[in-house]
């Protein structure tokens, strides 16, 4: 599995003072639907905003991203339309630059990414925020063949995969393994910076 990562070339100091929420975590840990709900919690509140990922692979209704093809992708990247992009598990993923704009313009952007770009997005962003939401093995090894999405390898290599990395380490973890809604509102708390504990 190859995952790079490339940044806003114009950024001369680092972006603030917005705050950039990454949500990472492993697959089948639920950060899609902890998403979803957060971000309906949020829908009035014009200072939160949801990206729509742009992925090289079709929209679901697990992941309503933006679908495109490969050369789409590559065009788009080489125009410099994208914040941060990486490739995982087959795909090229990637956020929108104009979240640039909104992190200077002081709102909070929520996003789900690879953990492999975690320290890039820290040397470009003033205020990172990472949130792991995690889950029991038996539980992602369950939710993952629920999702039965063949298109995303195999489900043992998805469990196996591990970040070793110093960078990559949370600031907070939610322990996704009970009522989503109970984890919905510890992830719009973070998002609010209220902290995240009830």
């Amino acid at each position: 599995m190859s995952e790079t990562v490339t940044t806003a070339k114009d950024a001369v100091a680092a972006i603030g003072p917005g705050r950039l929420v990454l949500v990472v975590g492993p697959s089948g840990a639920g950060k899609d639907t902890l998403l979803r709900l957060a971000q309906a919690a949020c829908a009035d509140d014009h200072h939160v905003v949801f990206p729509r990922r742009i992925v090289t692979r079709a929209s679901s209704v697990d992941e309503d991203n933006i679908a495109v093809s490969p050369e789409e992708f590559a065009r788009s990247c080489d125009h410099g339309d994208f914040a941060v992009h990486w490739d995982a598990h087959g795909h090229s993923y990637a956020l929108p630059r104009e979240i640039n704009d909104d992190i200077r313009a002081g709102r909070s952007v929520v996003a789900n990414v690879s953990r492999t770009v975690i320290a890039a997005l820290r040397k470009v962003y003033a205020n990172v925020v990472v949130v792991a939401v995690t889950a029991p093995p038996d539980v992602l090894a369950q939710r993952l063949a629920a999702r039965a999405r063949n298109s995303d390898g195999n489900i043992a290599d998805r469990l196996a995969r591990s970040i070793d990395d110093a960078s990559a380490k949370a600031d907070v973890t939610i322990l996704n393994a009970g009522s989503a809604d109970y984890h919905g509102r510890q992830l719009v708390r973070v998002i609010r910076n209220e902290g995240w504990r009830e």
